[in-house]
């Protein structure tokens, strides 16, 4: 049974393609163009894609009117600090849910999925009292820890997909070696794992470098504030915002999730493709 789809299907699909990738794209070039316009063409009634004099004011606003290179290094200790820890986490987690089949993986997983449900206004509250007991309110290591959390059910649920796609029959072999679980896990299945374990690194990361919410409520102190929060003070009393400074803040603040997935993504493309090869 041939699976090539007919000429019209396809240009189907090539068309809604391009259509979603209008929509993703469209509010980020908007972003860029109004960065680089000075304030005469954001005030205009006669917007235009390219700005007729693009200019780097806006920039120099941004860096004048907001501590922005100190909320990036907040953002960035924060951010890789909870993705490394993360990993460590969820990498033996996931091991142990995809290997040992019984009630205990089964609890776990629902654990995973139940724990995605709930929205963040449902537990700041609590989580709020937990860091103030534990004197960690306004602490990048607390906001470390709630990001952790927040993200190893996902991150786990990742791995365990990742860990199943690696043939149990090399593990039984380093076993027949005399291996034991753990040398198993780093010198066997952890190199097989290395692109999953990027990609679920790079989740976390992102995930907690955009995360706004709870920082906004566990960081009081501008000096601890991350690079989303930061973002914040461009908006007036009013709510009026600072239109040309925010956006070339906002265009600077998207860069390293960028720069961070147009590096890897071609080793996770590799690895994964590698990896759905049989031999």
């Amino acid at each position: 049974m041939s699976l090539r789809t007919s000429g019209p299907a396809r240009a189907g699909q090539y068309l809604a393609l391009l259509c979603y990738l209008v929509f993703l794209g469209f509010p980020f070039l908007w972003l860029i163009s109004t960065a680089f316009k000075p304030a005469r063409e954001l005030g205009s009634l006669h917007p235009t894609w390219i700005p007729d004099s693009p200019t780097l004011e806006n920039f120099r606003q941004a860096f004048d009117e907001q501590p922005l290179l100190r909320a990036a290094g907040n953002s960035l200790t924060v951010a890789l600090s909870a993705a490394l820890i993360a990993v460590v986490i969820a990498t033996p987690m996931a091991y142990v849910m995809a290997r040992q089949r019984g009630r205990l993986a089964t609890v776990a997983t629902g654990w995973v999925v139940v724990s995605q449900a709930f929205p963040f206004v449902l537990v700041i509250i609590p989580l709020f009292l937990v860091l103030k007991n534990l004197h960690l309110i306004n602490s990048l290591f607390g906001l470390v820890m709630v990001y952790v959390v927040w993200s190893l059910p996902f991150a786990l649920w990742m791995l365990v997909g990742y860990v199943r796609a690696v043939p149990a029959e090399l593990e039984e072999a380093a076993a027949v070696d005399g291996a034991g679980r753990l040398r198993t896990l780093v010198s066997v299945t952890a190199p097989l794992l290395a692109p999953g374990i990027v990609a679920t690194a790079m989740f976390a990361f992102i995930t907690a470098w955009n995360e706004f919410f709870f920082a906004l409520v566990l960081l009081k102190t501008p000096e601890k504030q991350t690079l989303p929060v930061i973002l914040t003070h461009f908006l007036g009393a009013e709510g009026v915002a600072d239109l040309g400074p925010l956006a070339a803040a906002a265009f600077l603040a998207t860069i390293p999730s960028l720069v961070i997935f147009a590096v890897i993504q071609r080793r996770i493309t590799g690895g994964m493709l590698a990896g759905a090869v049989k031999t």
